[in-house]
């Protein structure tokens, strides 16, 4: 059985899902965050950054980064990394055994970052890939007069920080100025580390109708005119990027009284508002059903040992016998993997990391559950396959069985690298290095394992995971040049992501000493999320087949005990340690002795 050569290297590539857990369900795990941490010393997030500039924070050292000593980069800069000749050399080795292995390997150059858009008339809508350029914060047509002396402090035409109230007015619109796409994607993600997103939108409200005068039926239509438009691209914007903001009934009634406003007294403007509203409305009637289909999956779902118990094994089926094509079963992983994602919102990502804002009373600006369902239900199905790939392989009686399973699995591993599935992909190798499947010695002395070698140094966690994280650079430069909708998936590995916008949040201060918003901070948290956006939009091209994702959904699994008692009895125990188990598992689960 190949298996992860470095202790801290498996620590790392188990420590990845167990880090996800315990940062999204901290009330299941006690003292998870802190035995992690402990564990990630050594394994520096791509994150890290210089204190200089992004301040210093009392968890800085508490997590273990480390600053660096080279000279810093913009926080826009291109990433480009310097390789050795002996890193070539590796790289070209690990070209030759991908294509020998039947993995196609991806273009490895930096992707590609569109240039921002030009001035306009009217602010418009680029695509999310236009959001951020490698020279920095867009300053747009629409830049008022004062912000270098109105609490925002810029250094090369970057904001860097700034009050949190300037940084507000320099959200809303006004006349002459209309603030840049990637200020207010930053900015309404970033902002509810320190209040509530309804209470930010009272405080756009109140700075729209007072300081526009929309509530003087005296004032100037011409003015109106020119202002209204803006107001509700504002508006649009965040119904569109925050759509679950607006559960909140506060930020809904807000909504549509600010919009009322604009649209009085404009047919054209009322007809605009009303589509906006009935898009978020459908939006969140969609995100309504797609909740209640997971709670449907997750009441159902029972224990494969209870199966068991009830009907024989010979008659149950496998995966094998639902579907025996390995690139079919990559193919339906896919839509699984897609859906999932499109109902992430960006904003989960902070909220999953909010903590206490030290100017707000130490008080955390979500008291209540943290609004993070969709994402945990993500963190969730990657578990499920990770056990389902391990239950499928204990299950089968006979050694033969188990070994065809396990091939299979392989040969499923590598289309969906081949796709950018790297999310299955991970979670299908933790499933086969599970302990009950490892174990296994007899069984995987009859499977042929060069095609797993590959697929393990290409998800190998060593230097911070750097085999993936060219692969994944592969996967989006070959997104922006796609010709076709396949060429345009990218699922990355959704554990490692959380871990590197947890390290940027828990290495970087939210506050500046002078108690600005540290605004640097802020940019690179979008920068991040802003690439999750585009991937998650990706349609998936391949044909649905309902019987096999209902499989994938619903099939009982084996729990953890589970799996090494059907280990255990496919190959017998070679310790007293795992006899004493062995007979504890067949007493408490089966009830016999």
């Amino acid at each position: 059985m190949p298996r992860l050569k470095e202790e801290c290297d498996i620590f790392c590539y188990f420590g990845m899902i167990f880090l996800s857990h315990a940062l999204l369900f901290p009330g299941r795990i006690s003292g998870t965050c802190v035995t992690f941490t402990a564990l990630l010393n050594d394994c520096p997030s791509e994150n890290t950054k210089s204190k200089r500039l992004l301040g210093k924070s009392k968890s800085h050292s508490r997590v273990g980064l480390k600053s660096s000593t080279k000279q810093k980069t913009s926080i826009f800069s291109t990433l480009a990394s310097e390789k050795s000749l002996s890193d070539c050399k590796k790289e070209q080795q690990w070209k030759l055994s991908m294509y020998s292995s039947g993995i196609t390997p991806v273009c490895f150059t930096s992707p590609l970052i569109e240039k921002p858009i030009g001035k306009e008339s009217m602010p418009q809508t680029p695509p999310f890939s236009a959001m951020f350029d490698s020279s920095g914060y867009n300053r747009n047509l629409y830049q008022s007069a004062d912000d270098s002396c109105g609490g925002l402090y810029y250094h090369d035409n970057n904001l860097l920080s700034g009050s949190l109230e300037a940084l507000i007015q320099h959200l809303v619109p006004n006349v002459d100025y209309y603030p840049d796409r990637t200020y207010i994607f930053t900015f309404l993600l970033s902002s509810r580390l320190f209040m509530h997103p309804y209470e930010l939108m009272a405080k756009v409200c109140h700075l729209c109708v007072e300081h526009q005068r929309l509530s003087d039926p005296n004032s100037d239509k011409n003015q109106i005119r020119k202002i209204a438009p803006k107001i509700l691209q504002l508006l649009t914007e965040w119904t569109e990027t925050f759509p679950y903001d607006f559960r909140d009934e506060r930020m809904m009634r807000n909504l549509k009284d600010l919009a009322h406003r604009i649209a009085s007294g404009e047919e054209t403007y009322r007809k605009n508002v009303q589509q906006m509203i009935q898009c978020l409305i459908r939006k969140l009637a969609t995100l309504s059903q797609y909740e209640e289909v997971l709670a449907k999956i997750s009441s159902t779902s029972t224990d494969r040992l209870t199966v068991l118990k009830t009907k024989p094994q010979s008659i149950q089926r496998d995966i094998i016998t639902v579907c025996s094509d390995p690139y079919t079963l990559a193919q339906q992983l896919t839509h699984i993997e897609l859906e999932r994602l499109s109902y992430i919102g960006p904003e989960e990502f902070v909220q999953a990391f909010v903590q206490k804002d030290p100017l707000d009373n130490d008080k955390s600006c979500y008291s209540e559950q943290k609004k993070t369902r969709n994402l945990e239900a993500y963190v969730e199905w990657f578990n499920r396959l990770s056990y389902l790939v391990a239950t499928e392989i204990c299950m089968p009686v006979k050694k033969k069985h188990r070994a065809r399973m396990i091939e299979y699995f392989i040969d499923v591993a590598r289309e969906c690298f081949n796709i950018g599935n790297f999310n299955s992909l991970m979670a299908i190798i933790s499933g086969m290095n599970m302990s009950p499947v490892s174990r296994l010695k007899k069984t995987w002395a009859k499977v042929k394992t060069a095609k797993f070698d590959v697929l393990e140094h290409q998800m190998d966690p060593s230097s911070n995971f750097y085999n993936y994280r060219t692969a994944l650079r592969g996967a989006a430069q070959r997104s922006l040049t796609a010709h076709s909708s396949r060429e345009k998936i990218v699922i990355p590995f959704f554990s490692l992501l959380i871990k590197d916008i947890y390290f940027l949040n828990e290495g970087c201060a939210n506050r500046l000493p002078n108690g600005h918003v540290n605004f640097e901070k802020f940019w690179e948290l979008a920068k991040q999320v802003s690439e999750f956006m585009i991937w998650k939009q990706v349609e998936c091209p391949f044909e649905r087949d309902r019987k096999i994702l209902q499989y994938l959904l619903t099939v009982p699994v084996f729990s953890e005990d589970a799996l090494y008692l059907a280990s255990y009895e496919s190959e017998g125990p070679e310790n007293h340690i795992e006899k004493d188990r062995w007979k504890s598992l067949r007493s408490s689960l089966l009830g016999r002795v």
